[in-house]
């Protein structure tokens, strides 16, 4: 038996045989992105099986991130394959021209990492790491728990992950199940907006302006069923936007009236930024903290520490330790080293990006754009057409990313890095950029 959808036949009698038809489809171009799939029981009735055996092949297909989920108006296809990384969507920089479009830190700013590991190599050697011993180094976890006691972060047990966002696909894992929402910033971190659906999960977007999260916004994505809440605090990418005091207080309120809400919080500016902290941590029973040590450090150290309540914490450990077991000791050590050497200078990077990204916002400003910047190494410039900006920048010489990369149902955009800038080409970026920009565009970005 067989069903046929548009020009597509769908075939089998067991769920992974009725799965398989439908992800050979959709790989085919033959069902295309957006696709509705038939109800459960309609589909059950023409291939002659059980509705379970439906909605068994469903769930895998939920599982694989082939499609999704929404509610009452049944399956369809994804909109973009998750096989398919957003940074896809990217530009090459003409010859001779400038690429801003990356998000890397200043290598210029990043410590040199030579006598950090050469100190770990040392502590290894005496004091080999073998199986069985604590995942987390005491010494880094006492010094990353002294950091987070600094900031007003929660008391919490510390564990160690591959970056950032392995950390936070492990806490959605650890909580939600494919079907689950997630209500995560619009604009926001292309790799997040990509992971939700890769875990058979679907996103709900929720708008941002320079303080963060709109309170109203994340308050209707969790009435509208959304069980976790993901939020950048300071150097929000792509906007640059920070958590402020008064919206902290104010997420805190809509979190109250949603205990239930697994909370995530990114804090990867840390290092980078001069602006205080304003945790959410703690407002809900199930919340994680995560800090990288990508942008400030370097982004190949793969490393970051986080903290939560002691249930999400212990169950990231738990199936931590049935994959890779832990984070290489090495780096720990080496981390640890860089830490306790001072190997980095927060105040003179932060004003180091700081200097760059607030000379580019004025500079738009006064050619009317109104980009947006307040904290990190990005500046986000609303365009009319993105197509025809980035365009018309790379035959001026720049490459920038194009804001596809970071949106779901906000306005387009365009982000710029400014690490790789020089003070002395501010103005004629803006030059550029204001041309590319057209008429100026709203305050917000939603």
């Amino acid at each position: 038996m067989s069903f046929v959808l548009g020009d597509y036949r769908i075939q089998g009698r067991r769920a992974a045989e009725i799965a398989a038809s439908v992800e050979e489809g959709v790989g085919a171009g033959a069902l295309a992105p957006g696709r509705r799939l038939p109800p459960l029981r309609e589909l059950a009735g023409e291939l002659g099986v059980n509705p379970n055996t439906v909605a068994a092949a469903y769930r895998l297909l939920r599982d694989r991130g082939v499609i999704e989920t929404d509610g009452r108006r049944g399956s369809r296809v994804r909109a973009r394959p998750a096989s398919t990384a957003r940074e896809s969507i990217r530009v090459e920089a003409p010859p001779g021209g400038r690429d801003l479009s990356t998000g890397n830190p200043d290598p210029a700013l990043l410590p040199p990492l030579g006598p950090a590991l050469t100190e770990a190599a040392r502590r290894c050697a005496g004091r080999p790491v073998l199986y069985g011993a604590p995942s987390v180094d005491p010494e880094l976890a006492r010094a990353a728990r002294a950091s987070l006691d600094a900031d007003g972060v929660p008391d919490g047990p510390v564990a160690v992950t591959s970056g950032s966002l392995d950390a936070i696909e492990r806490v959605l894992a650890a909580h939600l199940r494919p079907g689950d929402a997630v209500a995560v910033e619009d604009p926001g971190w292309g790799s997040m907006l990509d992971l939700v659906p890769a875990l058979g999960m679907r996103a709900v977007p929720v708008a941002v302006d320079d303080a963060g999260p709109l309170p109203g916004e994340a308050d209707r994505a969790l009435r509208e069923g959304a069980r976790a809440l993901v939020v950048t605090d300071r150097a929000q990418n792509p906007t640059g936007a920070a958590v402020s005091a008064a919206r902290a207080a104010e997420l805190r309120a809509v979190l109250a009236r949603h205990p239930r809400t697994l909370l995530i919080e990114d804090d990867h500016g840390h290092g980078i930024v001069s602006l205080p902290l304003h945790p959410l941590a703690g407002s809900v029973p199930h919340w994680a903290f995560v800090r990288s040590t990508a942008k400030a450090y370097g982004p190949d150290l793969r490393l970051a520490v986080f903290t939560g309540d002691a249930l999400t914490t212990d169950r990231v450990r738990g199936r931590q330790r049935l994959g890779p077991g832990w984070v290489s000791h090495l780096l720990q050590h080496t981390v640890t080293e860089l830490w306790r050497s001072g190997a980095v200078d927060p105040a003179a990077v932060a004003r180091s990006y700081g200097a760059r990204r607030e000379a580019l916002v004025a500079a738009l400003r006064r050619r009317g754009v109104a980009a947006h910047g307040r904290s990190g190494m990005n500046v986000w410039v609303p365009v009319p057409d993105e197509t025809g900006a980035v365009a018309r920048l790379l035959r001026a010489g720049w490459a920038v990313a194009p804001g596809a990369r970071f949106r779901t149902a906000s306005r387009p955009g365009v982000r710029v890095t400014v690490s790789p800038l020089a003070r002395d080409e501010i103005e004629t970026v803006a030059e550029a950029l204001a041309a590319a920009a057209g008429p100026p565009p709203a305050e917000r970005y939603a």
